[in-house]
């Protein structure tokens, strides 16, 4: 009988798996990963002082709404078409053509339409436009 225990080898840890199944899961996560893109546009946005201007004596007011139509000051215009607007609008800015035209859009209004706006103002040589915007409500 013989009572001596066999000798075991010791276990050896392989190590090859194990760097096989992390290279997998970083190539995994590299190709599954999606990233943000900043904007690539630089814009240099102008300053604004706190300071009052003394607003213009004349300017063109020109409103559209919900509905895509359109306003010059308080008077609609017959119809939504780029002609009409143009008529309208040489009508009202006369001979000048260094009068400021404000242009209040619904935030609903047709995008089609503010850009018609500016595109007719533009072509009749009113190159002083702004858009009038309205400071939220409880944001500051």
């Amino acid at each position: 009988m013989n009572l001596k225990p066999k000798q075991r080898e010791e276990p050896e840890v392989t190590i090859t798996p194990l760097i096989d199944v992390v290279f997998l899961l970083l190539l995994f996560f590299m190709l599954s990963t999606t990233f943000d893109r900043e904007s690539q546009l630089s814009v240099d946005l102008p300053e604004a002082s706190t300071e009052a201007t003394q607003a213009p004596k004349e300017i063109i007011e020109i409103t559209v709404n919900q509905a895509g139509e359109f306003f010059i000051g308080e008077q609609k215009v017959v119809n939504t078409e780029a002609d009409t607007l143009r008529k309208a609008l040489a009508k009202t800015a006369g001979d000048k053509r260094n009068i400021p035209v404000i242009i209040r859009a619904d935030g609903l209004a047709p995008h089609q339409s503010v850009v018609t706006v500016m595109d007719v103002a533009a072509q009749l040589g009113l190159v002083e436009i702004s858009l009038a915007t309205v400071k939220r409500q409880g944001s500051d």
